[in-house]
């Protein structure tokens, strides 16, 4: 009987060889890593989507933009990743390293291009396009490593479902982790570095300590030196962190931050003030104007109060600016304020400046404050016992995302359930100069639950200029005021209504005129928006 021929194994198993011990030995090891890598994957991409929705606006576009480049650099990773093969384990520790680096600043970097240079969506492309090629560069490195570590190669099978699993289960937890432990605890930019650090030690442990025999003494220091100046650069931007986020504050709003808070929901920063008024910020974008402000409280209230108004709904208006003109009608007898971020409520209320500038309006015994979603509380709210005279609609602009429920033709159903006979809606429905689309959607979408409409704007003062996000060019600010069909409301001011500095009925009619000349023939054909259907 003669032997069969001793064939040399090809190169890619000849250059490295397995450590000593059994196979799972090296398997289990390997996969904890893919477990911790897959978890860190996940952050550094949510985290771009996070950052990207909070700095650029409109969510769904951000996120698809991350996923589709991301996904796509997947696939280029993994086949640049082929050349590394015959050199699994060095390759894997240096693709960690350049993840962990890059991953764990990607936030930074990404807040820094929009303080300082004002666009942060090339840099958003390509930290997306940098992640996702490193992270499809790990899963053939990876496979390689776990095969090597004694796997047979009719066991491929195997291996892969025992990859994918330990991926899966990684990116389940880093999914949960985000949101609830290191968004809260640490914030987008601690939490993405402290992630690159656990990126960074877990690949450098595997391959120093696991596949130490196959590395040559070059090899083995070079991955020492990457991985402790990774380490060293991610631990000096987290001590450094909290001054980089002030003088990035500074760069976006001005010098004169005098509150920076982190709600669970939003970023809260109010500046001005020192005997001249505040400037209220949520997540970047001006919400309050301290010098024309009462401009857009007046024109949103007081229309809709011409008429029975014993009883106010505001959905929204957490900064108390609503109410306080509501207020102003010795009539009234009770105000409800639903607002999301219970935050907000809290800072106006013990902030002096913001305080004074509400009129202390939820000091008053007629307001009560209910904390929740506009829309889930309306689907709750019992139509027969509260009925309102007037609901004032003091939302997120239209063109935000993840507003677009609270512009729903379901929304203004549930508001119209909860109104009285002969009772109000007025909304804030955007810009009829800059985005008519948007604003004569919203007019649709009143008019397919029921409403009619009176159309109307109001022309802010001077934009305050201290941030960044206010330096655009100021647009007059759009308002639909509406009632039960087949009667439109009156777009007046009530013989009672107090005085004003900004609003006359005068006013009001050649604020409609003006509005109603940015409708074309196209827009009475729009669509309405809906829950399954959102057209902002």
């Amino acid at each position: 009987m003669i032997d069969p021929p001793v064939t040399a194994p090809p190169p890619a198993q000849r250059a490295v060889r397995s450590p000593p011990g059994r196979p799972r030995a090296v398997r289990y090891p390997v996969l904890a890593v893919v477990f911790v890598c897959a978890a860190c994957g996940l952050v550094y991409e949510l985290e771009l989507v996070a950052l990207a929705s909070y700095l650029i606006g409109d969510s769904v576009t951000q996120a698809s933009v991350v996923l589709s480049v991301m996904v796509f650099a997947m696939g280029v990773g993994s086949l640049l990743a082929k050349r590394l093969r015959c050199r699994a384990a060095v390759g894997f520790g240096l693709v960690e390293c350049g993840l962990a680096l890059i991953g764990g600043s990607s936030a930074m970097v990404l807040y820094a291009a929009f303080a300082w240079l004002g666009e942060a969506r090339y840099v958003l492309v390509a930290f997306s396009l940098a992640i996702g090629v490193l992270i499809g560069a790990e899963i053939p490195l990876l496979m390689s490593l776990i095969q090597q570590g004694g796997r047979r190669e009719q066991d491929a099978a195997g291996t892969v479902a025992d990859l994918f699993a330990a991926d899966y289960v990684g990116a389940l937890v880093g999914g949960l982790a985000f949101p609830f432990l290191l968004l809260p605890w640490l914030g987008q930019l601690t939490g993405a570095l402290v992630t690159g650090a656990v990126n960074a030690v877990a690949g450098g442990a595997l391959v120093l300590w696991l596949f130490r025999r196959d590395l040559t003494r070059r090899s083995r220091w070079l991955l020492v030196g990457a991985n402790v100046a990774v380490l060293a650069a991610l631990g000096t931007a987290t001590a450094l962190a909290d001054d980089f986020e002030e003088a990035a504050r500074r760069a976006v709003y001005g010098a004169d931050v005098r509150v920076a808070v982190r709600t669970p929901l939003q970023d809260v920063v109010v500046t001005g003030g020192h005997g001249g008024p505040p400037d209220l910020f949520l997540d970047g974008r001006l919400r309050v104007g301290g010098r024309d402000e009462y401009r857009y409280h007046e024109a949103l209230v007081h229309p809709a109060m011409n008429g029975p108004r014993a009883r106010v709904l505001i959905l929204g208006g957490g900064d108390g600016l609503a109410a306080r003109e509501v207020l102003r009608y010795a009539d009234v007898r009770a105000v409800t304020v639903v607002e999301l971020d219970p935050g907000v409520v809290r800072l106006v209320r013990t902030d002096p400046e913001l305080a004074a500038l509400n009129g202390q309006a939820f000091r008053d015994p007629r307001v009560t404050v209910a904390y929740g979603d506009a829309f889930r509380w309306l689907r709750t709210a019992r139509p027969v016992q509260e009925r309102y005279d007037v609901v004032i609609s003091d939302l997120p602009d239209p063109g935000l995302t993840a507003g677009a429920k609270l512009y729903s033709e379901e929304f203004y159903g549930l508001a119209a359930r909860v109104l009285a006979p002969g009772g109000r809606l007025v909304v804030h429905a955007g810009s009829a100069g800059t985005r008519p689309r948007v604003y004569w959607t919203v007019d649709a979408t009143l008019r397919a639950a029921g409403f009619a409409t009176r159309p109307y704007g109001a022309d802010p003062g001077a934009a305050p200029g201290t941030a960044r996000a206010a330096r655009a060019p100021t647009a007059p600010w759009g308002f639909l005021l509406a009632a039960a069909a087949p009667d439109r409301p009156p777009l007046a001011l009530s013989p009672a209504a107090p005085r004003l500095r900004s609003l006359t009925t005068r006013s009001l009619t050649t604020a409609e005129a003006r509005v109603e000349r940015t409708r074309t023939p196209r827009d009475a054909g729009l669509p309405p928006s809906t829950l399954v259907h959102p057209r902002y």
